[in-house]
């Protein structure tokens, strides 16, 4: 970029020179409108170079968000750190350098080759998590390449791994010592990228690619410790049970113990209960039987009381309904006496009556028999006898023949 920059410069000022040696020439041997059309010629020319270079390299630029920028001046060697914005950048003066804020990752995928202190080679996937200082951006700006991951990260990283991976056996690597293979690790590539003002934010060891006959074999290994931790848990377990059985029984006698000491106190209370009761239930029982002696005496005494009353009433009653039977015969003699005597006085009218008028006997028969019987008047015999021998007299005269 530096070169360029010279490139562009002494190019621009070749040309200058050029122009003016031309133009001074051409004042000498050419007349005052000639030299006018060669210098506006000359300025055309110099301001399409001055825009072909603004376009090239236009004066402000900008940054983006989550980046930061350096301008490093080329003839003081100044540096001014530049945050989210636009910028001036004056071509061949200045120098602008763009770097992300945010955190950049590394990978080492499974195919790099580790080896272990076996002399084993494995493939790890670790990844690096990495950020540049903000603070420090300023000071490192003109040592760090353009591609920081692959210059400076990845070599730090690949030396750490290396060396610390070396240390350890594929199975401290695999399963029992990963943690401190990552600290390990994240305290010397801490340290290393510290010094290039890069900040490690963190180191993460994944997937862990071993060989297979020595994969295979660990599996077994594996699942032999997994069994004989499994029993181990089983025994420690059933001991458990056995424990908790015994703990469960003692619980229970403790918890029958309590019930039936509970149960003897209730019953010690309740006794107490109902003999406290008992003082108090005695006299009201006491008063009850008197209270039933003096309401039975007293249903006694009104028993008699409604007998005597009812003796007393059927004594009146009976009285009475003598003395109104009697007053009722009195009545009926009474009656019978008058019946008699108006009976005997209508008698003794009738038979004057009678011997006066004696057809009153047909007519009261006729009346008798007037709804029965078919009623003949005749003349009364001559005899003064009975007026039914006139019409039963012929069969009645046979009757004295035979």
């Amino acid at each position: 970029m530096k070169e360029r920059l010279s490139r562009l410069g002494e190019g621009m000022y070749d040309a200058l020179a050029f122009a003016a040696t031309r133009t001074a020439g051409a004042a000498a041997g050419l007349g005052r409108q000639a030299l006018r059309a060669r210098v506006g010629i000359i300025a055309l020319s110099l301001a399409a170079i001055g825009g072909y270079a603004l376009y090239q390299r236009p004066p402000m630029q900008s940054v983006a968000r989550g980046e930061a920028a350096v301008r490093i001046n080329q003839l003081t060697g100044g540096v001014a750190e530049v945050r989210e914005g636009a910028v001036l950048v004056i071509p061949g003066l200045h120098e602008l350098r763009r770097f992300p804020l945010r955190d950049q990752v590394y990978r080492a995928q499974g195919g790099d080759v580790f080896q272990t202190v076996e002399g084993l080679s494995i493939g790890v996937d670790i990844t690096v998590r990495y950020a540049l200082e903000p603070a420090s951006l300023a000071s490192f700006a003109r040592n760090l390449p353009d591609d920081i991951g692959g210059q400076v990260v990845e070599p730090a990283a690949q030396g750490v791994m290396y060396k610390t991976l070396a240390r350890y056996t594929v199975r401290e690597i695999f399963s029992t010592k990963r943690q401190e293979i990552r600290d390990s690790m994240e305290g010397e590539l801490r340290a290393a990228l510290a010094r290039d003002g890069i900040k490690l934010q963190s180191v993460l060891i994944g997937k862990v690619e071993l060989p297979e006959e020595y994969r295979a074999g660990m599996d077994r290994l594996l699942a032999e410790e997994l069994a004989s931790e499994k029993m181990l848990y089983t025994l420690q377990l059933k001991e458990k049970q056995v424990k908790e059985s015994d703990l469960d029984a003692e619980a229970d006698k403790v918890r029958r113990e309590k019930a039936a000491e509970a149960a003897g106190q209730e019953q010690i209370i309740a006794a107490k209960a109902q003999a406290e009761a008992m003082k108090h239930i005695l006299p009201f029982k006491q008063k009850q039987i008197e209270q039933r002696g003096l309401e039975a005496e007293a249903d006694k005494i009104s028993r008699i009381k409604a007998a005597e009353a009812n003796a007393q009433a059927r004594q009146i009653e009976a009285q009475g309904e003598a003395e109104s039977r009697r007053k009722l015969a009195d009545a009926e003699a009474y009656r019978q006496e008058k019946l008699g005597r108006i009976a005997s006085e209508q008698l003794e009218r009738d038979g004057a009556l009678i011997q006066k008028n004696p057809l009153l006997i047909q007519k009261a028969m006729a009346d008798k028999l007037s709804d029965k019987v078919s009623v003949i008047i005749a003349p009364p015999p001559a005899a003064g006898g009975f007026i039914g021998s006139a019409l039963l007299g012929q069969t009645a005269a046979s009757n004295e023949g035979e």
